[in-house]
């Protein structure tokens, strides 16, 4: 991405009232959805001029790249803003597990699973 691409993204996201966006990292390959995290402008900056994933840590309140102390890296193939503009998808590379907890994904916690209705298996909207 050209310096001028990256300004251009920038100017285009609505980062909230603490000047965050939320981020979805997804695997490059499979679409595997892989977690949620915040950036501002200039993680977003940071993610962009360095190919790594590096996100705004809400809770330690500073910066961090992915895998810079796991070595659970992401590796960013591209970035996409969503058609409100207030949210991006990462599309990466992931080495080992995304999730903190040592899993592949932070979205391996089965909650609900819903049975779509006859209508619905149909091709059907109700």
């Amino acid at each position: 991405m050209t310096a001028d691409q990256s300004v251009s993204l920038q100017s285009q996201v609505v980062f909230n009232s603490d000047g965050l966006v939320p981020v979805i990292a997804q695997q490059y390959d499979t679409g595997e959805v892989l977690m949620l995290a915040w950036m501002n402008s200039e993680a977003l900056r940071r993610t962009i001029d360095t190919g790594r994933a590096t996100y705004w840590s809400r809770s330690r309140g500073e910066y961090w790249r992915k895998g810079d102390t796991s070595g659970h890296t992401q590796s960013v193939r591209a970035v996409r803003l969503d058609c409100d503009g207030d949210a991006l998808l990462l599309e990466v590379d992931q080495v080992g597990p995304a999730c903190h907890n040592g899993l592949r994904s932070c979205f391996d916690t089965l909650v609900v699973q819903l049975t779509p209705s006859p209508s619905q298996q149909a091709g059907g909207h109700k």
